[in-house]
C-alpha cells in the first residue's frame, strides 16, 4: 500500500474530514497517522508515522517518520503530494560563512545537488526527499560514502584511500574555510533553499526557473509536449471567440474548465488570457501569455508612484518580467507569480500574499527578528498601496512583453519612463535565443567529391 493510500485508510472518513491541514505552530489538532510496518534493519515490526500537510509555497507534502523500538533504527523523509510545477527551478548559493550552512533546504527526490569546486554531484532519484540544511545534505553524502568503506578497504585499498580523501574534503566544506558553490537543480520545481533576508533580495542566492527538457520530462513521467501541440490554422480567427478546454483544478484536482481569449491591449500588443474556475472548491485563477514574439530589445519600465490613482493603472506582467521596489529593497524574480493581467494595486496585493506565505517567516521556522522585519516590510507596502507613501515601481522584462498603462496616452506620462535595452548573453541564454537560428537554416546542397 502506498503512503498516500495508507494514510487515507487510517485517517478520518467522510466529506467533512480534511485530508490536508496547514502546517503552523498554532495548529494543535493535526495528528499523524501511525501504521505498523516492517523494519528493514532488524526485520521486526516498527511504527511509521505519516502526516499530510500543506506548507505555504511548497503546497502539499507527505512527512513520514519510521522508528523501530527493537533496534532503535529511524528514518525520516518527505514526499511531494502536490502537482509538478510548470517550470523547473535551480538554486545557486555562494556559501561563504557558517551561517550559510544552517540554511534550511527542501530537497525532493527528483532534485540534483552539485558542488562544482569538488566536482561532486548527488544525482536525481538517488536519495529520498528530505527537509534539512546544507550541512545536513553534506552529512548525508558523507554517511553514504562511508557505508561500504570497510568492504572497500579489504578488497581495493587504493579506491578506499581516494574515497577517504574525498570524504575529508567534504568535511572541510562544513568549516567553510574557503567559499564554495551549492547548486540545487529540481526539474519538478518543488525544491527550495531558504533566503534568511526575506522578503528582501539575497545577493548570495540566485534562483532560476527554466523549461524542462524532453529528457527531464521523461524522468518525471510527463508526456512530451511536441506531440500534444496542434498546428495552428491560419484561416481561423480567434479574436472574437472564447475557447474552452477541460483541465484539473490546481487546488482540489477536480475537473474544471479553462477559458482562453485573444485580447488586444490598446497601445501595446495582443495577449492570451486564460481563466480557470472550479465549481467544486470555488478556486479561481487567471494567467496571461504573450500573443506575439519576443521583442528585439528588452524593456525596463519605471513608474514613480505619487498618487492613489496610480493604483488603478493596468499592468501586464509576463512570466519573464522581474519587479523591483528600491525603497523597500524588494525584488521579485522572473517566473514568480507567473503572467498577470491586473492593476498595480492587484499586483501589490499578490506580492503581499506571496511574502506572507513564505514558510520561513511563519510558524516554527520563524524568529523574532524575521517576524519583525516582515511586519515592517508589510507595513511599508501597505502604505504604498494606500497612496500614503511615494515609491518607484520598476518592471524589467528581457523579452519586452510587459506593459504598464500610460494614463496620458497617446501623450507622454511624466511619471512613467520606458527604456529599451540590448539583452546580455545570459538573458538571451535564459530565453533560449542563443541556440535559435531563424536565418540561413535551409539545408545546404551536398558538395560533390
Amino acid at each position: 500500500m502506498s503512503a498516500l493510500g495508507a494514510l487515507e485508510a487510517a485517517g478520518p472518513a467522510g466529506p467533512e474530514a480534511a485530508l490536508f491541514r496547514p502546517l503552523s505552530a498554532e495548529d494543535g489538532e493535526q495528528q499523524p497517522a501511525e501504521i505498523e510496518s516492517l523494519c528493514m534493519n532488524c526485520f521486526r515490526n516498527g511504527v511509521t508515522r505519516l502526516l499530510l500537510t500543506r506548507i505555504p509555497f511548497f503546497k502539499e507534502i507527505i512527512v513520514s517518520s519510521f522508528s523501530c523500538p527493537s533496534c532503535s533504527w529511524s528514518n525520516t523523509e518527505i514526499q511531494a503530494a502536490g502537482r509538478i510545477q510548470e517550470q523547473g527551478v535551480c538554486y545557486t548559493l555562494a556559501v561563504s560563512s557558517r551561517q550559510d550552512m544552517n540554511r534550511e533546504v527542501v530537497k525532493t527526490e527528483s532534485a540534483l545537488v552539485r558542488i562544482p569546486e569538488l566536482d561532486f554531484e548527488i544525482p536525481a532519484f538517488s536519495q529520498k526527499g528530505v527537509l534539512t540544511t546544507i550541512e545536513g545534505i553534506i552529512d548525508r553524502a558523507v554517511a553514504g560514502l562511508e557505508q561500504d568503506q570497510p568492504t572497500r578497504r579489504a578488497t581495493d585499498g587504493e579506491v578506499a584511500r581516494k574515497i577517504d580523501e574525498f570524504i575529508g574534503k567534504l568535511r572541510q566544506l562544513k568549516e567553510v574555510r574557503s567559499p564554495f558553490t551549492f547548486v540545487l537543480d529540481d526539474p519538478s520545481g518543488n525544491s527550495f533553499v531558504e533566503n534568511p533576508r526575506a522578503p528582501r533580495r539575497d545577493e548570495a542566492l540566485l534562483v532560476t526557473r527554466y523549461r524542462r527538457s524532453p529528457q527531464q520530462c521523461a524522468l518525471l513521467g510527463l508526456q512530451g509536449e511536441e506531440g500534444d501541440t496542434k498546428p495552428p490554422d491560419a484561416a481561423e480567427d480567434l479574436r472574437d471567440e472564447v475557447l474552452q478546454f477541460n483541465t484539473n483544478c490546481p487546488e482540489c484536482n477536480a475537473p474544471a474548465s479553462t477559458n482562453m481569449k485573444l485580447v488586444q491591449i490598446p497601445h501595446f500588443k495582443e495577449v492570451i488570457i486564460m481563466a480557470t474556475n472550479c465549481d467544486s472548491c470555488g478556486h479561481r485563477t487567471n494567467e496571461v501569455k504573450s500573443g506575439g514574439a519576443i521583442e528585439p530589445q528588452g524593456t525596463r519600465i519605471t513608474l514613480r508612484i505619487t498618487d492613489p490613482s496610480d493604483m488603478s493603472r493596468d499592468i501586464l506582467k509576463s512570466e519573464t518580467c522581474s519587479v523591483e521596489i528600491p525603497e523597500l529593497e524588494f525584488e521579485l524574480g522572473m517566473g514568480a507569480l507567473g503572467g498577470k493581467f491586473t492593476t498595480l494595486e492587484g499586483l501589490l496585493k499578490d506580492i503581499r500574499e506571496l511574502v506572507e506565505k513564505n514558510p520561513f517567516t511563519l510558524g516554527d521556522s520563524s524568529t523574532a527578528s524575521r517576524s519583525g522585519k516582515l511586519r515592517e516590510f508589510l507595513g511599508k507596502l501597505q502604505e504604498i498601496t494606500e497612496g500614503k507613501a511615494q515609491a518607484h515601481f520598476i518592471m524589467d522584462d528581457p523579452a519586452g512583453n510587459s506593459y504598464l498603462q500610460n494614463v496620458y496616452a497617446p501623450e507622454e506620462d511624466p511619471e512613467l519612463r520606458v527604456q529599451c535595452y540590448q539583452r546580455t548573453f545570459q538573458q538571451n541564454e535564459e530565453l533560449g535565443l542563443n541556440d535559435m537560428k531563424t536565418e540561413g537554416y535551409e539545408a545546404q546542397p551536398a558538395s560533390g567529391r
